[in-house]
């Protein structure tokens, strides 16, 4: 079987760049070991791709690198895990589809984005990674299977179960209502 070109392949792979970012930056909870994380990714990725075929998942692969990278790089290091917020604190939240004139609703929709963070870096390890690869990433049960060297039915029960705890922690979450003044 024809392997893939170098040339079609870092097409392809740098696609992927924004998601392997936001990924290693959930991971590291530093931009620069990010940067660091990523470029190690890519020259793994690299040195590898004449063994990946045609057709394959070039993302799915690619988190796995990265993944790998990481794990060893924390067994070397003797620490734990490390994450980040999803978006950083000054992100302005924007709808190209609806104008959002009030300050008010961009109060509520900012605090809210907030309480999802918090609430998401508050869930256990395990939880985080799989709501991160799932929900913010997109990817499917089978290729997060393949990331976390797990089964599927492993990351629907655990994505299901990090879901719950999300609902549980956010359900009791009102935004908080100003007076009015006449």
């Amino acid at each position: 079987m024809a392997r893939l070109q170098s040339i079609e392949f870092q097409r392809i792979a740098l696609e992927h760049l924004d998601s392997l970012f936001g990924y290693a930056m959930t991971l590291t909870r530093d931009r620069a070991v990010a940067e660091d994380l990523v470029q190690e990714t890519y020259l793994r990725a690299i040195r590898a791709a004449e063994r990946l075929e045609p057709g394959s998942n070039v993302k799915s692969w690619l988190f796995v690198i990265m993944r790998n990278a990481w794990l060893n790089e924390l067994r070397h290091d003797q620490a734990g895990p490390k994450f980040v917020d999803l978006d950083s604190e000054t992100a302005v939240i924007s709808d190209e589809r609806e104008t959002i004139s009030s300050p008010h609703i961009i109060y509520l929709k900012n605090l809210a984005r907030l309480q999802v963070q918090e609430a998401i870096e508050r869930l256990p390890e395990a939880y985080r990674e799989i709501i991160v690869l799932r929900d913010f990433e997109g990817l499917t049960y089978q290729e997060i299977a393949t990331i976390l060297d797990c089964p599927a039915g492993t990351v629907m029960s655990r994505l299901g179960r990090a879901r719950g705890k999300l609902r549980e922690m956010l359900s009791s979450w009102q935004p908080k209502r100003r007076a009015r003044s006449i």
